[in-house]
């Protein structure tokens, strides 16, 4: 083979025309939250209805998809497809890999933390070029109330066990958890929790650490729960985490990656 050969782009090497409108019509119909009738189908993949019944008549011989009530499904083929692709998937070494590389693109402090049951734990930390001044090292366990990964998983419990280590948190708070410097009692942290849980994000502004700010996200797994948070963090002055800023984007894009890597979309749990 030919050294032109082996840099021709995967756009412009010759395929099978047939098979590659084969896998649009799965995909169209994996992304469709309902069934799809051959009208439907025809419409937004831009294909004559008797054209694109062979198609279907093909993928029904071959089980990928089923007919019920004129519409069309995916197929049991379809189903065992997806469980092997996930059990080839480590949410964990996924989140390592693009933790990596957002520690690459950023210059910046970033950590993946997961829940032990009680606290978020340090199972990865990346120093930037110039390291922030944290004691904080692999391993740690970190407080679920003064920590960004923290706020995030607790956001993320189920509501019984979330309002349980609530209320023994606040029966004798060793301090009040603050934001944006300003102190949070029960019901303040409560709300600043639903906000978390909503944006999937956290951010710190000097709160905990003199003038250094983090922003932290999460990644959730096929089920809506939380596999890991990536954290990032850097000096006040120049790491900007508000909502909009490029570490903030940076971060959340990194996320977004790694669940749709894990998911297959960019999902987003509901808690139960």
């Amino acid at each position: 083979m030919s050294d032109q050969t082996e840099k021709t782009p995967d756009s412009q090497r010759q395929g099978i025309g047939s098979l590659e409108i084969g896998l649009r019509i799965l995909n169209t119909l994996a992304e469709s939250p309902r069934p799809l009738t051959l009208k439907n189908l025809s419409d937004r993949l831009e294909l004559s209805p008797s054209r694109l019944h062979k198609y279907m008549v093909s993928l029904m011989r071959m089980d990928y998809i089923n007919q019920d009530n004129h519409s069309y499904v995916l197929g049991t083929s379809s189903l065992m497809l997806g469980v092997a692709a996930l059990k080839r998937i480590d949410p964990i070494q996924q989140a390592f890999k693009a933790v990596e590389q957002l520690n690459a693109d950023s210059d910046r402090t970033v950590s993946v933390t997961v829940w032990n049951g009680q606290a978020p734990l340090v199972i990865k930390w990346l120093d930037a070029s110039q390291p922030v001044a944290l004691n904080v090292r692999l391993g740690m366990e970190l407080s679920p109330f003064f920590s960004v990964s923290g706020r995030i998983f607790l956001a993320n419990l189920p509501v019984v066990r979330r309002e349980q280590i609530l209320d023994h948190f606040y029966r004798h708070p060793p301090a009040l958890p603050r934001h944006r410097g300003k102190t949070l009692d029960r019901q303040g942290f409560s709300a600043h929790l639903e906000q978390i849980r909503q944006d999937n994000q956290c951010s710190f502004y000097g709160d905990f650490l003199p003038d250094i700010n983090v922003v932290a996200s999460a990644i959730y797994d096929i089920n809506g729960n939380i596999s890991s948070v990536i954290s990032l963090m850097g000096m006040n002055g120049d790491t900007d985490v508000s909502p909009g800023s490029r570490y903030n984007e940076m971060v959340l894009a990194c996320t977004r990656q790694v669940t749709g890597a894990i998911c297959g979309i960019n999902h987003k749990p509901d808690l139960i």
